[in-house]
């Protein structure tokens, strides 16, 4: 348990880092945390146990269910009343009151930059946005209808008044330019830099494929009928999230004694690029079933790299020109198995070998060292206001 008072009498800086998220276990969050807390007295707001660094912690009951809101007001449009009257407003304003002020607060996620612009930050606030709100589960006529205009009025009423902004992609930086009038610095989703070596490629031998995630529908089936479809020798290891149980039980079930397809459980963050290193192709196809899906550049891809595989990617914007910019794989030509399965037959052992290759040449510029400049500049401009 974090000691509170020792928040009370360090002599840095104070940083506030909010997310409706379970901390301990959102990576970007983390890694906002490992950056500043060396040089501020860090305090969070969030789900779960204290994350390692922080000078305090301000935990949210877990009862509070970060999304509910009062449906009759958002029926009726009422939506800063929505906000404002939400459980984990009131909660979060609890734990807040009586704090003193902190220099940056930094808000994750546009459902916490209300909040954070409340509190008056001496140096200012920072919105990082993890996706584009607005169109964030579009794929669902529920959500449209009720959902997407309470974020498109947060967006619109708050977002202007950060006093800087960033988001994990140029297409989502564009939508918010385009759309609101914001301007979005870019930190891609990158883990920290891992020193390892690509694996030689064995001739003859099968071709060893690997994905990590989360275990949901859409983001499996293509990879998995694409097996069916291929035509070389090839295995693919599922390093899986129990986020939906019964799907992954049924993974499980369908492919117990597979010697093409093995279903793993979940490997910690700081194990993963070890763990993929034994590899050979990190693959990830994701329809584009919403604004988000399209333009996803996920922790995933930059796994990948870390772990020194080559990559198959589909044809999403942001992951397609990651791959072709940095020479580390092949894209698919849609997001069809067939096209997934015939991208994955059109391999060369020497392909593989230079497109692993590429994966360890880039490494170090896509790690989170490099990309969580974005970020540090930010923040110390606002401090700086103040001469934090």
């Amino acid at each position: 348990m974090v000691d509170a008072r020792s928040a009370g009498t360090d002599p840095r800086p104070r940083l506030l880092i909010m997310a409706w998220s379970t901390l301990r276990s959102d990576a970007r969050v983390l890694r906002q945390i490992r950056l500043f807390s060396g040089r501020y007295a860090v305090t969070t707001l969030g789900y779960g146990e204290a994350p390692d660094g922080v000078v305090e912690h301000l935990r949210l009951p877990d009862g509070v269910v970060h999304w509910h809101k009062d449906r009759r007001l958002l029926i009726q449009r009422r939506f800063e009343a929505a906000y404002r009257d939400a459980p984990v407003t009131h909660a979060a304003t609890e734990l807040l009151a009586g704090q003193p002020r902190f220099v940056v607060v930094i808000a994750n996620d546009i459902d916490t930059l209300p909040l954070a612009l409340d509190l008056a930050p001496t140096g200012g606030v920072h919105a990082d946005l993890h996706e584009y709100h607005p169109r964030q589960s579009e794929e669902s006529w529920r959500w449209r209808t009720f959902v997407a205009p309470y974020y498109r009025f947060l967006v619109r009423r708050y977002g202007p008044l950060a006093d800087s902004v960033t988001t994990v992609g140029e297409g989502i930086a564009r939508e918010y330019r385009l759309r609101f009038g914001l301007r979005a610095g870019v930190v891609v989703n990158a883990p920290q830099h891992v020193d390892l070596a690509p694996r030689p490629v064995e001739p003859g031998a099968p071709l060893r494929l690997v994905h990590s995630g989360n275990a949901q529908r859409h983001r499996l089936d293509v990879i998995l009928e694409a097996m069916d479809l291929t035509t070389g020798p090839m295995t693919l290891d599922l390093y899986l999230m129990p986020n939906d149980e019964a799907y992954l039980a049924q993974l499980t079930e369908r492919y117990a004694g597979s010697e093409q397809v093995r279903i793993h459980p979940p490997v910690a963050p700081h194990e993963l690029p070890a763990t993929l290193n034994a590899h050979d192709v990190g693959v990830y196809v994701l329809p584009p079933v919403s604004f988000n899906h399209l333009w996803a550049l996920p922790n995933k891809i930059f796994d990948f790299v870390q772990g020194r595989l080559a990559l198959v990617v589909g044809p999403s914007p942001e992951m397609a020109a990651l791959v072709r910019r940095h020479g580390l794989g092949l894209v698919s030509p849609d997001f069809t198995a067939q096209g997934l399965a015939d991208t994955l037959d059109a391999f060369t052992a020497e392909q593989v070998a230079g497109f692993k290759a590429a994966s360890d040449a880039a490494a170090v510029e896509l790690s989170a060292e490099q990309q969580v400049r974005g970020w540090e500049r930010a923040v110390d401009t606002l401090a700086a206001r103040v001469g934090g």
